[in-house]
């Protein structure tokens, strides 16, 4: 019998395959959420050097998700990561990224991520 870890590594080498395929040629919004927080991160793999870096821990973004009255781990503040996360990405001149969500199944936070960087202007 197969155990959830395993599940999960299984899941997290699928994305990681369907990723670099094709060869990166444009650099990837990584995101990774715990129990309690949810971090974005754009990463030039080319160069190996992270471009822009968010998350819902931050100050910045704490206070106004306190301002919202809701947690750190609602989807409300899954949406502002992402406007976050695509405003310093574009602010260091990248447009066009490939999403990666590791292992997590693509909805809840991560879809709240992707579809707020995605109305925001970044484009994958």
């Amino acid at each position: 019998m197969i155990t959830k870890h395993e599940r999960y590594n299984l899941r997290k080498e699928r994305t990681k395959k369907r990723l670099f395929e094709n060869g990166i040629n444009r650099p990837r919004l990584s995101v990774t959420r715990s129990n309690r927080y949810v971090y974005a991160q754009v990463i030039d793999d080319l160069n190996g050097k992270t471009l822009a870096f968010a998350s819902t821990i931050e100050k910045e973004l704490s206070d106004k998700i306190k301002v919202m009255k809701k947690s750190s781990k609602s989807i409300d503040a899954a949406k502002l990561l992402g406007e976050v996360i695509a405003k310093r990405a574009m602010d260091k001149g990248v447009k066009e990224v490939i999403f990666d969500r590791g292992a997590a199944i693509y909805h809840g936070r991560i879809k709240a991520v992707a579809d707020a960087a995605r109305s925001s202007g970044l484009k994958f």
